[in-house]
Order: structure tokens, then C-alpha cells, then sequence
């Protein structure tokens, strides 16, 4: 067996290099890429915002295709706010703090630029690179849930990477594919039976990595001691100062890059981008509210069954609390997600909490053929 599973990584490991080339080849330079570009030099010409602004559309133009570059800059007659970012300063580096707030992610950039990648690939490669790694921890889970069934592994694994959420992330520039691999990881720790200490560092990494993730890791860390309560009728303290730390950490984020607020990025996603964030003062009520999140949940719909037929064969596969209560962490997760940022036509947004509902499925059906159990966090 063990020279079947060497030889299905080997594969593996052939088939993602393809797959990774192919999505480099259709790679997208898409208006994500002038904000954290901006950040990345920001850092290193922090007194020289006009020349933050021009080296960063100058150096797209060098790469992009022609039709990628004026979907940049916004060519048509509704793509004010674009016009706007590549020809005034104020209004690119007043956008800058939407980015910037994802530390991790915008140091992991910096360093493939340092390291001698043109700066629009440094963003790029950082994707596809995680697109890579993340076949690779895929495959290790499948491995884990079903020892005997190396060609299962295989076949889910291309399966997955083939996905459309998963091409797309890979050859956008976004954190989206750079986070995902960092919640398969989390879903390793689980499977593992990592010690607390060791799933608060990850906790920590995903939150410095995408500052929005602290309501998942907050609510992991919730329903981790609410575990613990109620099974040894004690409180843990480490529990609630790992909480602590974290949302520390996440005020300490947007306070020192003056994150305008989660008011203007609805604001500005959902119901007017702004050219210059500081001369148009926002006001969006619960009616404006509310009628975006009904328009938007509609075409959750399929995301919606999907998660219910999911969360349906777990609950009717495992009677185990722990399971369930995990299974649920990341359904609640989806949902917190959605509310906050209802983008329900990018799926890329909510697709790392969506797939570990599929792992934990995949888990409970592997109980039928393996002895495994999903350890609780001590």
C-alpha cells in the first residue's frame, strides 16, 4: 500500500504542476491587484503617495493584456470611481486601508517581489502557488480519512482543484487561494488532534493573514471552551485570554491603518463606490440594508442546498456532539460571512468555510470503512 500512495503523490504532484501552469496561463490581472500593489508600495515609499499611485498602474500596464488593463482603469462611462483611482492620488491612497488591513497576505507579496518577481506577479504567483500547495494538503487529508482508497484520493483531489471557485482564486489577485490553504491546514489540526496551543498559533496566522476571519476564529475558540465547559464542568481561562489575543490583535489591525469601517466597504461594495471616500459622507439604513441582503440571498439559493444536504448526511452519519458542533462552526461561519459582505455571485468568498462542511462529510462517511475519530481540542 505504501508503494501506491508514493507512487498516486507522485501523480499528484505531476497533475498539479499542469493544472497550476494552466491557470498561470489564464492568469487574471483584475482591479483587486492596484490596491494591494499600492499597499506593497506603500511600504516602500511610504513619503511618496503620487509615486505609489504611478508605479503601480505603470507596472500593471507593462503585463496585463489590453483588455485587462482599461477593465482596470475603467474605460466606460459608469467606471467613475476607477477613473478616479489611476488618475488622482487622494482618492487611490484613501482605498489603500481596504487592503492594507490584510497583513499577512500583503507581507507574503512583499517578499516575492523582493525576491525578484515583477510586482503584479508577486500577487499573482502568491495564488497559484497556494492553488499548488493546496492540492497538496487536499491530498494529505484524503489520505488521512481513507488509507485504503489511495485512488479516492486522487480522484477527489483533481475533482476539487478542478472546481470553478478553485481555478478562479488561483489566477485572481486576491488572498482567497492564500487563506484557503492556511483552512485546510485547520481542518489537518482537527483530523490531527493538535493541542490547543497549536490550533491558537494557526487562529493567530489565519487572522494576521485576513483580519475578517476573526468572527471564524473567534467562534472556534468560542465553541471550544463552551465544549470544555459543559464536558468537565470547568472553565479554561487559556481559552478566553486565546480570545482576547485575538481581538486585540484584530483592533490593534484596524486602528493602525485607519480602516474605514465595515458601514463604508458595504457601502462601497453594494451600493455606491465612492471616487474619494472622504468628501462623500455615507448613510445606509437598515431599509437599504435589508432590501441588498433579500436580493442577494436569492441567489444563494444553491449555496443554501448545497450546505443543508451536506450538513444533513453528517448529522444523519455521526452521532458524535464534537462533529456536529464543528459541522455547524463552519455552516454558522458561511452565513456570519454572507450577512456581513452578501457578495452571493462570488463564491470565492464564502468557498473556505464551504469546504471544510465538505471535508467533515467526507470524514463521517470515512467512519464506515476506517476506525478514525475526530479528536477534541485539549
Amino acid at each position: 500500500m505504501k508503494r501506491e500512495w508514493r507512487l498516486s503523490f507522485l501523480f499528484i504532484i505531476s497533475v498539479l504542476a499542469l493544472l497550476t501552469f494552466w491557470n498561470y496561463q489564464n492568469r487574471v490581472y483584475d482591479w483587486d491587484m492596484p490596491g494591494y500593489m499600492g499597499c506593497m508600495y506603500t511600504s516602500e515609499f511610504p513619503n511618496s503617495p503620487d509615486k505609489v499611485r504611478i508605479l503601480t498602474y505603470e507596472e500593471i500596464k507593462k503585463e496585463a493584456p489590453a483588455e485587462h488593463y482599461t477593465d482596470i482603469i475603467g474605460i466606460k462611462q459608469w467606471d467613475i470611481p476607477r477613473q478616479y483611482f489611476v488618475k488622482n492620488t487622494q482618492s487611490f491612497i484613501e482605498q489603500l486601508p481596504y487592503f492594507q488591513i490584510k497583513v499577512g497576505y500583503i507581507l507574503v507579496i512583499t517578499l516575492f517581489y523582493k525576491l525578484g518577481f515583477t510586482a503584479p506577479m508577486a500577487v499573482l504567483f502568491t495564488s497559484l502557488i497556494s492553488y499548488f500547495f493546496s492540492g497538496i494538503l487536499l491530498f494529505y487529508i484524503l489520505k488521512l480519512l481513507f488509507p485504503k482508497k489511495y485512488w479516492l484520493a486522487v480522484l477527489l483531489t483533481i475533482a476539487t482543484m478542478l472546481l470553478p471557485p478553485m481555478t478562479y482564486m488561483s489566477r485572481v489577485s486576491t488572498p482567497d487561494m492564500f487563506i484557503f490553504q492556511f483552512m485546510l491546514i485547520f481542518m489537518i489540526g482537527l483530523i490531527k488532534k493538535w493541542n490547543k496551543w497549536g490550533m491558537f498559533a494557526l487562529l493567530f496566522g489565519i487572522t494576521f493573514i485576513r483580519p475578517d476571519y476573526i468572527t471564524f476564529t473567534l467562534t472556534y475558540i468560542m465553541s471550544v471552551f463552551f465544549f470544555h465547559y459543559f464536558r468537565e464542568k470547568k472553565i479554561d481561562i487559556s481559552f478566553i485570554a486565546q480570545g482576547i489575543v485575538l481581538l486585540a490583535m484584530y483592533l490593534a489591525i484596524i486602528k493602525f491603518y485607519h480602516y474605514p469601517g465595515w458601514k463604508d466597504l458595504f457601502y462601497d461594495t453594494f451600493i455606491d463606490r465612492r471616487p474619494i471616500i472622504s468628501t462623500h459622507p455615507i448613510d445606509v439604513s437598515l431599509k437599504d440594508y435589508l432590501s441588498i441582503i433579500y436580493i442577494k440571498i436569492i441567489y444563494f439559493k444553491k449555496v443554501t442546498l448545497s450546505l443543508a444536504i451536506m450538513i444533513g448526511v453528517i448529522f444523519w452519519r455521526s452521532k458524535d456532539a464534537w462533529v456536529r458542533i464543528i459541522s455547524v462552526l463552519f455552516l454558522v461561519n458561511v452565513y456570519i460571512k454572507f450577512f456581513f459582505f452578501p457578495q452571493s455571485a462570488a463564491l470565492r468568498f464564502f468557498f473556505p468555510f464551504i469546504f471544510p462542511v465538505f471535508i467533515m462529510m467526507l470524514y463521517v462517511l470515512s467512519k464506515k470503512y476506517n476506525d478514525l475519530k475526530l479528536g477534541k481540542i485539549t
